[in-house]
């Protein structure tokens, strides 16, 4: 390209003189949008604040979905502290509208949403099982503590029975002779 960019305008001759010269002319880069469009970048260009020389990816997708001209007239539209938002909120839908040309940022909310919906229905499913786990959980502990407590009851009451051993071995009160029952 035969594009040398700005200069400073403080740039003097070189000059003939055995002294050292002045130090080189200053060269601007111009922003990303203009380099593409291949036009000069003006001090006060809208589109270098937005879409630097080292970014020109950014300008490109851009350029692509909405053209140059909307995307000036847009920046010089709003207020300066809401240009930056504005710019990544046209490359963010600019790449959403090259990934997918029919629906671009649409298409990817609807994608969100139905992930949202998925996983409201997992959560829902996940905690369902909880709750199921704690009703069993508490139903056996509430079963534990019934026979428990009706073991307790049978204790207490053959105690009188376990403090007298001759009661148990009285052949009289079993009414029958202690025979083995391997015979």
């Amino acid at each position: 390209m035969g594009y040398s960019g700005n200069t400073s305008a403080n740039a003097s001759p070189p000059s003939s003189s055995s002294s050292p010269p002045s130090s080189p002319p200053v060269v601007l880069s111009p922003c990303a949008a203009c380099k593409i469009l291949r036009r000069r970048c003006v001090d006060k260009c809208v589109l270098a604040p937005y879409f630097p020389p080292t970014d020109p990816l950014k300008f490109t997708i851009a350029h692509r979905v909405f053209g140059a001209s909307n995307i000036i007239k847009l920046l010089q539209e709003l207020p300066e502290d809401q240009r930056a938002d504005a710019v990544n909120s046209m490359v963010y839908e600019a790449n959403a509208r090259l990934r997918d040309p029919v629906y671009g940022c649409a298409g990817v909310i609807c994608h969100l949403q139905k992930q949202i919906n998925e996983l409201q229905a997992e959560l829902a499913k996940a905690q369902a099982e909880v709750m199921n786990m704690q009703c069993q959980n508490s139903n056996l502990f509430e079963l534990i503590c019934k026979q428990m407590s009706s073991a307790k009851n049978e204790e207490e009451n053959l105690q009188p029975f376990r403090d007298n051993s001759a009661f148990l071995l009285d052949e009289r009160v079993l009414g029958v002779a202690w025979e083995p029952l391997w015979t």
